[in-house]
């Protein structure tokens, strides 16, 4: 082994560099190749043995910051050296880190809120504050990205855009979540008709048209509950469809609610409305109401004239 170490005397006499520092320069070197081939064998092994892909991001998220952590910390010990003196380290990094990357270290917190606490995952969709609507495709350690929904666009369809967002807002802001827990949402339609309408009969119809289009069924979604209420307290009296009854200044308002898949809002109300088209088409006795301006004339409706026409008949 005495020529390894003519190797490195000849090094530190030609480029300057000591001893000690080259074997730090070959144990990082070490280090880094070892870690990059633990970080490859798992992924090989993530990727064939587990199928669901959320899943599978996931743990490769994990496995890489994991690994980028024991790197760091391996990296430090090597080059402070000694417990004294990598405790030392640590502590002026970490005093350093806390004062200039205040804002970074926000986000990290929030990173870990959201990787431990799961406000979110990987393919929900959530709702911060009223601002950002959409549907998470990525969390990583300083921010995570949407694909949005809405904006300009109506009837929650994606807008194609990403947007990124930074994990601190976990603390700051409101976060609404569509698909946790009870991965359905309630969707209200409402249908007016006339006054002189069948409305009863127009209400028989959107509660079949309604209890065709619901996402599920009660006793499916009542299951759902209950496993939910181990973690949330959520109670729903009614999970099957139901018409509320309400009166308009134009007519009859005929109010659908119904469970949704919040993915299939748009197009489920879609149907219902297309079924409701044909099946008042149907009816003789069922219109649809709209702002119109109407004229009464007593005597051509054949009604009793108002007081002030009568005493007026009497003075002629």
């Amino acid at each position: 082994m005495e020529w390894l170490f003519n190797i490195g005397d000849t090094i530190e006499e030609s480029l300057g560099i000591s001893v000690v520092t080259q074997h730090r320069l070959i144990m990082s070197i070490v280090v880094l190749a070892v870690i990059g081939a633990i970080k490859l064998a798992l992924r090989r092994i993530c990727d064939s043995r587990v199928d669901d892909s959320a899943r599978r991001y996931q743990l490769n998220k994990l496995s890489s910051y994991t690994l980028g952590i024991v790197t760091f910390v391996l990296l430090l010990a090597i080059w402070i050296g000694g417990q004294t003196g990598l405790a030392t380290g640590i502590g002026l990094v970490s005093a350093g880190i806390a004062i200039a990357l205040q804002s970074p270290l926000s986000n990290l917190a929030g990173w870990l809120f959201i990787a431990i606490r799961k406000p979110f995952v990987v393919g929900d969709r959530i709702q911060i504050d009223t601002d950002t609507v959409g549907d998470v495709i990525d969390v990583r350690l300083f921010s995570f990205s949407v694909i949005e929904v809405g904006n300009w666009v109506a009837a929650d369809q994606s807008t194609g855009r990403i947007v990124h967002i930074p994990n601190s807002v976990a603390f700051k802001s409101n976060l609404a979540n569509y698909t946790q827990g009870f991965n359905f949402i309630w969707n209200e339609l409402p249908v007016t008709v006339t006054f002189e309408s069948d409305w009863r009969r127009a209400k028989d119809l959107l509660s079949e048209i309604a209890e065709k289009h619901t996402a599920i069924k009660s006793d499916a979604a009542m299951r759902q509950v209950k496993r939910t209420a181990h973690k949330y307290l959520i109670k729903f009296e009614h999970l099957t469809p139901i018409v509320w009854t309400s009166v308009a200044d134009i007519g009859v308002t005929l109010t659908i609610r119904y469970l949704s898949d919040p993915r299939k809002r748009r197009s489920s109300a879609e149907k219902i409305w297309e079924d409701i088209l044909e099946a008042f088409a149907h009816e003789e006795q069922i219109d649809f109401a709209y702002p119109t301006v109407r004229y009464y004339d007593n005597h051509a409706e054949g009604k009793v004239p108002y007081r002030a026409e009568s005493n007026g008949g009497a003075m002629e």
